[in-house]
């Protein structure tokens, strides 16, 4: 066996191990002290795993690690986890000014509206058409506890996904692009009374969908299982039968758009090459 190299979160591991098994590959995880856990392959695999072991040290968060052991991870392992940190101050520092900004945005405007100001910060940020700063800042309002929660899980993810592969100015010309137009779909279709990042999530989800097909030699940036579900939940909100409050056109301009800056940024990506 060669060694890859070693880490110190066993979550993180495991999840390696199984995505190399997705792969048809094997690795061996090995600990002597109890928390160095060092990653060995076979050495006829090495050369088709190091590619793997470089794009997995740059993000062992991403969700192709968690999505693989799901698929074919056991319930066996000689891991153990009680007493790991889940590391989420590090992670949230991690992130871009422009990642952390939004979340952090979203989360203040909330918690103003919980302890009694929703009316004049509300005024001031709902889509006014003579107001264009209006027309991007509908995507900080959050209207319950789940709302803020669900929006920034998929905001937070998908956008460090989309800066690590793609770049910083990828995610800041899709946050632009997609508020702009999922709000503006949302207001000439139903009114100016919505809120929510859900827009710029189903943009990012849009984008991650179209540049992995274009590009499927680099990692997927979401699984084909996300992609299919957030789509059924689109479907969803439009047949209205959802328990919950759905501003769709926002949604599926949101989509639209961010689908659209995939295929285009391939267009100058293709002409520059």
């Amino acid at each position: 066996m060669i060694e890859l190299g070693s880490l110190t979160n066993p979550r993180a591991a495991q999840g390696f191990i199984d995505y190399l098994k997705s792969q048809g590959l094997t690795g061996q995880i090995r600990t002597e002290d109890g928390h160095t856990l060092v990653i060995s392959v076979a050495a006829e695999d090495f050369h088709a795993v190091q590619p793997l072991w470089n794009e997995f040290a740059k993000n062992p968060n991403h969700e192709r690690y968690q999505q693989a052991s799901w698929q074919v991870g056991t319930t066996q392992s000689p891991l153990k986890y009680q007493g790991q940190s889940l590391n989420l101050v590090a992670r949230f520092k991690a992130l871009s000014w422009l990642n952390q900004g939004v979340s952090i945005l979203s989360i203040v405007v909330y918690i103003a509206f919980l302890f009694g100001a929703f009316e004049p910060i509300y005024m001031a940020l709902q889509f006014n058409p003579a107001s264009p700063l209006t027309w991007l800042t509908p995507a900080v309002v959050h209207f319950s506890a789940m709302h803020i929660v669900f929006n920034l899980i998929w905001w937070v993810s998908l956008g460090d996904n989309i800066e690590k592969q793609c770049g910083k100015s990828s995610l800041i010309g899709l946050f632009l692009v997609t508020a702009l137009i999922s709000n503006w779909a949302q207001y000439l279709m139903v009114g100016p009374n919505f809120g929510g990042l859900s827009g710029v999530v189903y943009g990012l989800l849009g984008f991650c969908w179209i540049y992995s097909a274009l590009n499927p030699k680099q990692p997927a940036l979401v699984t084909t299982a996300i992609v299919g579900f957030m789509l059924v939940w689109l479907v969803l909100g439009f047949a209205d039968v959802l328990f919950v409050g759905m501003a769709n056109w926002a949604h599926l301009g949101g989509l639209v758009s961010g689908m659209a800056f995939a295929y285009t940024a391939q267009l100058f990506k293709t002409k520059s090459a």
